[in-house]
């Protein structure tokens, strides 16, 4: 019978149905941090159960870490003491910890790549939502709720119902200035944050096949912003190649094996989705939020729409704008800016810093803004050093902090202060997300650039055409 990539990775994995119920599922990867893993512990000592298989479980520092001066005790208690049950609980049962100070530590979903850990074909999940970053490798990747990530640690299973599958193409050429964060956010904006409730989404199409690893990490990333279990890519040459000669990727005949098997991790010709959707790349440009959901995005040169032309209650869509001081028929060009942040799970990689430097470079920072440019991890933070970036950076302006999770959300030091104006290349822009009565706009890190550089939302063609 004809099979989904995603029916072979999670068929595969399947230790037990269960007639009527969910699928016993075995985990290969379990990535574990400070927020959601402490009372999973608690729960392990006080049933006097150990770790399964510590060998497979890996812990990193990031939610709580601060950006500045990690060499320093961290202030706050409550993270201090998070940091501190990651880091004992981790030694008491052999897991592998990388804590502040440690050359391996960032945050969790850029890591994990980077050391080979996520591999094609696997199962992986973790303790935070946005774990679908690493189906960007063909692998089944979901984030967990506390008492499952205690089930993984005992059992190396969980119990899962299989989730219905939606394929989600998009052909054609990507304008100027167009890059996989807008992609994904255009997706989201036509299908709503639950147009993907209940499905695993397999992302199709020559738009993805030509992307980067770090560009099908970003949009991978979001699919849990529309509801989505998760998401995945076919692996292919370019998959294989960031993959092969990682610290724990497979050596030698294992190697081989391994790659038999990923060239095996492709939807059948003839499978059947329960959902499928195409878009056309050529029409997506680049985009913003302007609500305070992910799926309340547009392209960034259109106007604000009206109640009457975006889903739910018009109560609701009323409370959003007014939360964030805009209103129907607005035009987002020109919006003032506070704060721009580069980094988090979904934009933190070297290309989105990269990017972010190709428009600032020769221009200087506004004097109105306020920029956090965060690493996602070492790596990231060593090749922005070697390729000359921060010089660039330092000359127009801009100061690079150190790894971590940052203003992505407020349960470190990097808080949106209330009423200000983000622009952000994050994943969510709820009310509060980034600090209290702090206002976000999703964007890429293109758009970041420009606000940054402007003190205003502008669109990063402008100044694109300006360098060509």
């Amino acid at each position: 019978m004809s099979k989904t990539l995603f029916d072979k990775v999670w068929d595969t994995h399947v230790v037990r149905k269960i007639e009527g119920g969910p699928d016993v599922l075995f985990i290969d990867r379990h990535l574990i941090h400070e927020v959601t893993s402490p009372v999973a512990f608690l729960g392990l000592k006080s049933r006097g159960i150990s770790v399964l298989y510590p060998d497979r479980t890996f812990a990193t520092a990031d939610h709580n870490t601060p950006t500045i001066n990690q060499h320093l005790p961290v202030a706050d208690p409550l993270s201090a003491n998070q940091l501190d049950a990651l880091e004992s609980n981790s030694k008491e049962y052999g897991i592998s910890y990388w804590g502040l100070g440690h050359q391996k530590n960032g945050i969790v979903h850029v890591v994990g790549p980077e050391y080979g850990i996520t591999q094609p074909g696997a199962t992986i999940v973790c303790g935070d939502s946005h774990t679908s970053t690493h189906g960007a490798f063909g692998a089944i990747a979901f984030g967990i709720g506390t008492s499952e990530v205690e089930m993984v640690l005992a059992t190396q299973c969980i119990m899962q119902p299989k989730p219905k599958k939606m394929r989600i193409n998009v052909n054609g050429k990507l304008g100027i200035g167009v890059t996989p964060k807008d992609v994904a956010l255009f997706i989201i904006s036509k299908l709503t944050t639950s147009g993907a409730t209940g499905y695993f989404v397999e992302y199709a199409g020559d738009v993805f096949e030509n992307m980067s690893m770090e560009g099908r990490m970003t949009v991978c990333n979001l699919s849990i912003e529309m509801g989505a279990r998760g998401g995945m890519i076919a692996p292919d040459e370019t998959t294989i190649n960031y993959v092969k000669g990682r610290e724990f990727s497979p050596k030698g005949e294992a190697w081989d094996r391994a790659l038999a098997y990923y060239k095996t991790l492709k939807t059948d010709a003839d499978a059947v989705f329960d959902k499928e959707l195409t878009f056309d790349g050529s029409s997506i440009e680049p985009m913003i939020t302007y609500g305070t959901n992910p799926g309340m995005g547009m392209g960034i040169s259109h106007e604000i729409p009206d109640a009457a032309h975006v889903e739910g209650g018009a109560a609701t869509y009323e409370k959003s704008l007014n939360y964030m001081g805009f209103h129907e028929g607005d035009s987002m060009l020109g919006k003032p800016v506070d704060f721009v942040f580069v980094g988090s799970c979904t934009n933190g990689r070297i290309e989105d810093f990269r990017a972010f430097t190709s428009l600032v470079k020769g221009k200087h920072k506004a004097e109105n803004v306020t920029a956090w440019l965060v690493p996602g991890s070492h790596i990231v933070e060593a090749q922005i050093k070697e390729e000359g970036l921060l010089d660039i950076l330092t000359e127009a302006g801009f100061a690079l902090r150190q790894p971590g999770c940052s203003a992505c959300l407020a349960m470190n030091d990097d808080k949106v202060p209330a009423g200000k104006y983000a622009v952000s290349t994050s994943n969510r822009n709820f009310e509060g997300r980034q600090g209290p009565g702090s206002r976000t706009m999703l964007a890429s890190p293109l758009v970041a650039a420009a606000a940054a550089i402007t003190g205003v939302v502008t669109d990063p063609r402008t100044l694109i055409e300006e360098l060509v």
